[in-house]
């Protein structure tokens, strides 16, 4: 999963166009991670972050029970080896050494990231199969021992071997290691087709515990892809368990009482799962309006986007696993978060003009939603920072926490423009006809400059937010003159003083604005430069500016 990184969301994107592609998609990341559950998982993860719509979560889950069946036969190559000295480089006990000497040097010895991480998956896989190698090699005096042999004639029985099968899954949470375990199993002679066909089909159901598990606490959607994982496990094992003992009854098969070896193991968890896939896949459209059907959605509990766990959905502590697509995700609600702002502020504006209470009301809720953002952003990033992640990364998590503060006290300075404006309407008083033109031409050089902030950031034009700061300079200037012109009217007995602290409220409140979107376009600049001098940027920005306009 680290490899990944930000560009897991694209990947998503074309591979989840059609439902073959999932179901590759599906089997290729479980293939590599060595783990079904893991990729169900991170499927749950995606659809409670909204990443990811319900119905192509499908085929990634049928694709992660093929892509799993990788292990079992990774595990079965050392009994190929078996009795012919050149096949046995493909034993397990002679490439897993080697495969883990790699990478253990590649991971103390390369610099790139990527490779770093691809050498973790190598060492993974090693640990993974040595330690499956050492458990078959340790189960082997019980091949001699009665109760070991009379427990799995025990497990011969279907229910009973089909719930062996999921109660071990279930409590390793590995449907590989418990296939690699009944491999294991087989070597001893003790296990019959009898008894490893019900337990194959007890670990398919057993898996879904880690998904159910892992959705708890989350969206409706996400709730229901966990349940699409246990239906389709459930209704596969249901389906093949009934027409094979249904046929074993009408003429009973006679290998059942013969002992498969680890590659029978194998062939027949692929042939399943496979199978299964097969079945299912044209009907996957049913199945998601079955669970759906299941688990209503209740009266009122539509999606709102001031509830804080549809907000920030996309902040899963499950992709910090991920450190570069847990950054990703990170600056796209940041981004979100800009965006919000720019509208809170238009909103603030237009109570200027006309007030009204309800466009007040939800002036206030844009607020706290603001609020929400920085605390919630804030503390995702200050986990990220704690993983590993490249210096890129740690370069825009550097931009993405500056401009929080930043974002969240312009909407506080937007929401004290509409109280400004509440004080009006309570107090039934209105500015004079001069004073509102020259607030409307305030407002228009405010909301510019505040539009070219959002728009920079959020596109990442740093040429766009060079343009911030002469603006800035504008907003500067205007708010001296309007000082000035307010003093004048007050001198003349045109304005009230309690219309002029109103007055001054609003021309202060924008000018906080402006000198918070000089921060953030200043920081976006400067880090590009790897530098944190704003001080310095400012002065040699100015007197660039003042330079330009001295005559030649």
């Amino acid at each position: 999963m680290l490899v990944s990184g930000p560009r897991l969301k694209v990947m998503l994107g074309r591979m989840t166009k059609s439902p073959i592609k999932s179901v590759f998609l599906g089997a290729g990341v479980t293939a590599v991670i060595q783990a079904s559950a893991a990729t169900t998982v991170m499927v749950v993860g995606l659809v409670n972050a909204g990443l990811l719509p319900l119905s192509q979560t499908v085929g990634i889950i049928m694709g992660a029970n093929i892509g799993t069946t990788v292990t079992a036969w990774l595990l079965s190559l050392g009994t190929l080896g078996a009795g012919n000295a050149y096949l046995q480089i493909l034993s397990p006990s002679f490439f897993v050494p080697l495969i883990a000497a790699v990478g253990v040097a590649a991971m103390m010895f390369m610099k790139d990231e990527r490779k770093q991480n691809i050498s973790r998956i190598v060492v993974g896989f090693a640990i993974l199969m040595f330690g499956m190698q050492t458990m078959s090699e340790a189960l082997m005096p019980l091949s001699q021992h009665p109760g070991f042999r009379q427990l799995f004639l025990t497990f011969s029985n279907p229910i009973l071997g089909m719930l062996a099968g999921a109660v071990l899954t279930a409590v390793i949470q590995s449907s590989s290691a418990s296939i690699g375990i009944l491999q294991a199993f087989t070597l001893t002679g003790a296990v019959t087709f009898g008894a490893a066909i019900p337990i194959i089909m007890g670990q398919n159901i057993g898996t879904c515990v880690t998904a159910l598990t892992s959705s708890i606490n989350t969206t409706k959607n996400a709730k229901r892809a966990a349940l699409i994982h246990l239906f389709f496990n459930v209704m596969g094992t249901a389906v093949f368990m009934s027409g094979f003992y249904l046929l074993n009854a009408i003429r009973p098969f006679s290998f059942l009482n013969h002992s498969p070896g680890a590659i029978d193991i194998a062939i027949m968890n692929t042939a399943y799962k496979v199978s299964a896939t097969a079945l299912f896949l044209p009907f996957r459209d049913w199945l998601v309006k079955f669970v759906v059907w299941i688990t209503p959605t209740k009266e009122g509990e539509q999606f709102d986007l001031l509830e804080e766990a549809s907000v920030f959905a996309a902040l899963d502590p499950r992709f910090l696993e991920t450190p570069g697509f847990a950054v990703t995700q990170s600056r796209q609600l940041t981004n979100q978060m800009a965006e919000l702002v720019g509208r809170q502020f238009a909103s603030s504006s237009e109570l200027l003009d006309v007030y009204d209470a309800q466009k007040f009301r939800d002036n206030s809720r844009m607020e706290d939603l603001v609020d929400q953002y920085e605390d919630h952003l804030g503390t995702y990033m200050v986990q990220i920072n704690a993983r590993h992640v490249t210096d890129r990364e740690k370069q825009l998590l550097t931009l993405l926490m500056q401009s929080l503060s930043d974002f969240e006290r312009i909407s506080d300075h937007a929401l004290s423009i509409a109280r400004s404006a509440k004080e009006m309407s309570d107090k039934q008083v209105c500015f004079s006809q001069s004073a509102v033109s020259e607030v409307e031409i305030y407002k228009q050089a405010v909301g510019r400059l505040l539009h070219t902030t959002v728009q920079a950031f959020v596109t990442d034009d740093l040429e766009l937010a060079t343009h911030v700061e002469p603006l800035e300079e504008v907003v500067d200037e205007l708010t001296d003159e309007l000082q000035a012109r307010h003093v004048q009217r007050l001198q003349d007995g045109r304005c009230t003083l309690e219309l002029g602290f109103i007055l001054m409220d609003v021309l202060t409140s924008m000018e906080r604005i402006a000198d918070h979107c000089s921060n953030i376009a200043v920081s976006m600049i400067e880090l590009s430069r790897d530098s944190l001098d704003q001080h310095a940027f400012l002065q040699s920005f100015r007197k660039l500016s003042l330079d330009d306009t001295v005559p030649r």
